[in-house]
């Protein structure tokens, strides 16, 4: 059986995805790649915008909808997320 996500793990899977699409990202996309509820994924977002590490903006190709864009804070904390886990890996924690 699989161990439940960290609240590390579910933010680090979000920006990640964020990232994998290039850095930007139609909320319904995010939806499906963090595997969350939608409840739970607003939670989540209001998070990461809060602390800074996404940004919501008008869509590039329809100014009708909306983007999720990730930081340059938040490049930073994916980079130190993954710095973090080689670390622990490391000594097998």
């Amino acid at each position: 059986m699989k161990k439940k996500r960290s609240q590390l793990d579910v933010i680090q899977d979000m920006l990640a995805s964020v990232q994998d699409k290039g850095g930007r990202i139609k909320p319904t996309h995010l939806l499906y790649k963090s595997n969350l509820s939608y409840k739970m994924m607003q939670e989540y977002l209001n998070l990461l915008k809060e602390r800074g590490l996404i940004v919501e903006e008008t869509s590039r190709k329809d100014p009708e909808k909306r983007e999720l864009v990730l930081t340059d804070k938040g490049q930073k904390f994916l980079f130190e997320y993954r710095r973090m886990a080689e670390f622990t890996d490391a000594f097998g924690l």
